[in-house]
């Protein structure tokens, strides 16, 4: 009878320590510091991720890419980045930050950014039993040109006043403003995309009322609330 218990209390001990094990080996996750990033045209990001609990990632794979899956961003594998995989528009445009891998933390410095960039990315680790993924989402912002004002002769239905800037993302928000900070009507507003997706504004004005006085145009990022 104690032959017994003992033999069933080893495979106990052997069951558990496989579940201790296999529950270990489950536990580790990628987590980012920050799941939205901004950053301007011609700027840099960096996207960061690190192993949670910490652990050395010196031999495992590393990569980002596109939130699609469509766009390999960058790969570092067994000590060593991969160069010639990635998507032709990343190239020449990564660092990859590794000064912490040992603890499992990396970043993936992107240069030269542009409004093709916006949009997610995922940072994935694989290897040693770990396999997981996290998402981020990146923001781009062109805080675009100085606006043009029009003013055409008065006309029988009034003062024309034209508000024209170009080289916006994302559409901007434009308004125009009196001396007292209230809102003028406009008559018209358009917009159109250049093929670099950038956003040019125009927004009309007709000035019936000759009590209008001095009016200002601005125009806002609706993502970083500069105003110009």
């Amino acid at each position: 009878m104690k032959l017994k218990s003992s033999s069933f209390s080893g495979s106990c001990v052997s069951f558990l320590l496989l579940q201790v094990m296999t529950s270990t080996s489950e536990n580790w996750t990628v987590t980012i510091p920050a799941r939205h990033l901004v950053a301007t045209v011609g700027g840099r990001a960096e996207l960061s991720c690190e192993l949670s609990p910490p652990r050395s990632a010196e031999l495992m794979e590393v990569r980002w890419f596109r939130g699609d899956n469509s766009k390999l961003v960058h790969l570092y594998r067994d000590g060593h980045e991969v160069n010639g995989d990635a998507a032709p528009a990343y190239v020449n445009r990564t660092e990859f930050v590794k000064e912490a891998i040992r603890q499992g933390k990396v970043t993936l410095r992107l240069r030269n950014i542009s409004v093709s960039d916006d949009g997610s990315y995922q940072c994935s680790f694989k290897g040693n039993g770990i396999s997981d993924v996290a998402s981020m989402n990146l923001s781009i912002a062109a805080l675009g040109l100085e606006k043009q004002i029009h003013v055409q002769a008065p006309g029988t239905e009034g003062l024309m006043v034209d508000c024209n800037s170009g080289g916006w993302f994302p559409k901007p928000q434009m308004e125009c403003r009196d001396s007292r900070g209230e809102i003028v009507p406009h008559s018209s507003k358009s917009y159109s995309q250049d093929g670099a997706r950038l956003f040019h504004m125009k927004m009309t004005l007709v000035l019936r009322n000759q009590s209008w006085g001095n009016m200002a145009c601005y125009i806002c990022s609706p993502l970083t609330g500069e105003e110009k």
